[in-house]
């Protein structure tokens, strides 16, 4: 299906319709809006006065709050009155989960109410089967529409924006059994709600499609904005990743996929999920706008979209394995680095870096070349050739080649070259204002010619702050990963970051989306008000005791409500289930209930090891 909605080789800011919150826009013309959430209980006036404060001096122009009861929605009034006394008119936003009552209250005092198709009318989902009729299922969104409507209306009355919040991990029964556990379902328990907004002309609505999967959450997106294209609908677009995680991980996460969507134009407010103080999401969000907004103006590129290529579910492109890149193989890491966990190490004309350890080496055509003048090049050294040099491809004997192309060589020469040379891998190059947008055309005039050759993206950066470095490469990969074009990636850096460090990013690339796997993976929340132990540490103590157990997946969730559901492909789970109490999952099986915090890391252990043992 061709991406109608979006030009994928040139930036645009999709076109929503504005939305007023308090004293911003969203949507329209206006900024994309940087926001987070208070992890305080809603109770604790002084204390959610204080955090909220810390967010919008970061620079946060939306603060979100829990609202578990009535009681914590009726004092968002204290807490308003607070910050406006503080000379603060930011905006803030009710989260309300399970009780639509609660809703109710919560938008005479909050600028913006966040309700979850999930949970707001359908009961809390129990992972169980059931075929609904056709008129059993309209039966059930009449009565999502009897309760919405009322809502709405309050809503009306107060100037009250909301928005509704999908969550891959609270989708209803419901859905769940009708739609699957897919972007279909996702997108469909989004569009129910919405339909009832457009018959009621209510127009102040955000949305937001979220999952811990970066690969579900931009496809689910991605098949929004066209389902909404085709219903005549408009709203903004709020972005994030759920559970994404603390430090590294979850910045690389949310960064590839927030990233692959700001970078396609999608989206018009950000929140990036830590497992950290929650004024930390701000300069991260901050960053990864600014970083992606400097594509605006660019230079056009005049790339032509393969007809076979499938945007809302894009397939892996199909190319002939060059040893071990491309093919069924996972995509393979380049670097300059020495270390042992890189498939190849460039060394350019340095020979003296070669070793007989087995590594395999990338060296430049010519010194390849002097290599087989001299008795012969190392079976684990392969040469690589700059455009420049593309006629001398064929004379180099090695059954792996790499050639430099970027968009815009012409197409005959480069084309010819790769069909009679199979052997060549294509590194795909960019110093466009738009790089995505030219990387992406060059694979999609390699696909349309027919041609099979393996592609590694390298993105190349002059920059001395690692997370800078992190952020901005997770988002120049985001898409090209997504889109199934990524055979390798490619780091480079001219400044102050280690060898190490790029490596082990590029690795994090890969694993935040799903391609490969070369540690333990964290999904984690950033915690809030329903939080009632103490996440942070508990986070700390979970990582330290298997940071070595190599593609596991471990879910620790502060409670319920996207708990098991984020969690559907984790191996374990540690989840929240009152006041210093916490269950344990294997799956989403509940295998251990209530257990007491202080021995809950422990279980969780004792449980993994069982596990492993019995195999």
């Amino acid at each position: 299906m061709s991406s109608s909605v979006i030009d994928l080789f040139n930036y645009h800011r999709h076109p929503t319709t504005a939305v007023k919150v308090g004293s911003i826009g969203i949507g329209g013309e206006n900024p994309i809006r940087l926001q987070s959430m208070t992890t305080t209980s809603t109770d604790d006036t002084a204390g959610s006065v204080a955090q909220a404060e810390r967010i919008i001096k970061a620079g946060g122009e939306l603060v979100r709050l829990t609202t578990q009861g009535s009681r914590e929605a009726e004092n968002l009034k204290n807490i308003s009155a607070a910050i406006r006394a503080d000379g603060f008119s930011t905006p803030l936003v009710a989260d309300v989960h399970f009780n639509p009552h609660v809703a109710d209250v919560a938008a005479q005092y909050a600028e913006k109410v966040r309700i979850n198709p999930g949970n707001y009318v359908d009961p809390a989902r129990k992972f169980i089967k059931q075929e609904y009729t056709d008129e059993e299922y309209a039966q059930e969104l009449k009565k999502i529409e009897d309760r919405l409507v009322p809502f709405l209306n309050i809503c009306k009355e107060h100037h009250t924006a909301i928005r509704i919040g999908v969550n891959h991990g609270s989708l209803s029964d419901r859905i769940r059994n009708r739609y699957g556990d897919t972007p279909e379902g996702i997108v469909e328990s989004c569009m129910e709600f919405l339909r009832i907004c457009k018959k009621e002309r209510f127009d102040d609505v955000v949305i937001s499609i979220k999952a811990s999967n970066t690969v579900v959450m931009v496809l689910s997106v991605r098949l929004l904005i066209v389902r909404m294209e085709e219903e005549d609908m408009h709203y903004p677009i709020h972005l994030g990743v759920t559970e994404a995680g603390e430090g590294e991980d979850g910045r690389v996460k949310s960064c590839v996929g927030i990233g692959a969507l700001l970078a396609d134009g999608i989206g018009d407010t950000v929140r990036i999920s830590l497992s950290e103080d929650p004024e930390a999401e701000i300069p991260v969000a901050r960053h990864l706008v600014d970083y992606i907004g400097r594509k605006a103006g660019h230079m056009y590129v005049p790339g032509v979209e393969c007809p076979q290529f499938n945007w809302l579910k894009p397939q892996r492109r199909p190319t002939t394995a060059v040893g071990d890149i491309g093919g069924n193989h996972a995509p393979v890491v380049i670097t300059s680095n020495e270390g042992d966990k890189s498939d190849y190490i460039y060394i350019g004309g340095d020979q003296s870096k070669l070793s007989d350890t087995g590594k395999r080496y990338i060296v430049d055509y010519n010194v390849y070349a002097e290599m087989q003048e001299n008795g012969g090049a190392p079976a684990n050294v392969f040469p690589i050739f700059p455009v420049t040099a593309m006629p001398l491809v064929g004379a180099l004997k090695a059954t792996l080649k790499f050639l430099v192309l970027q968009f815009g060589t012409p197409a005959e020469e480069y084309l010819a070259c790769l069909k009679a040379h199979p052997e060549v891998v294509v590194v795909c190059v960019s110093n466009h204002q738009n790089r995505l947008g030219c990387q992406r055309a060059l694979v999609h005039e390699m696909m349309n010619a027919g041609v099979k050759n393996p592609v590694v993206f390298a993105q190349m950066y002059q920059l001395n702050d690692k997370e800078e470095f992190q952020l901005r490469a997770a988002a120049d990969m985001g898409a090209l990963m997504i889109d199934g074009l990524t055979d390798g990636i490619w780091l480079l850096n001219d400044g102050n970051i280690s060898p190490d460090e790029i490596e082990q990013t590029a690795f994090n690339i890969l694993q935040a989306a799903r391609l490969r796997v070369s540690k333990t993976e964290y999904i984690s929340c950033p915690g809030c008000g329903r939080t009632l132990y103490e996440l942070r540490s508990t986070i700390a103590r979970i990582k330290e005791a298997t940071k070595d157990m190599k593609g596991l997946k471990i879910g620790i969730m502060g409670c319920i409500v996207n708990g098991p559901g984020e969690m559907a492909d984790a191996d374990y789970g540690y989840v929240g289930a009152g006041v210093n109490r916490v269950s344990l999952y294997r799956g989403q099986v509940c295998v251990e209930k209530n257990i007491p915090q202080e021995v809950a890391v422990e279980h969780l252990l004792a449980l993994i090891k069982s596990d492993r043992e019995s195999k």
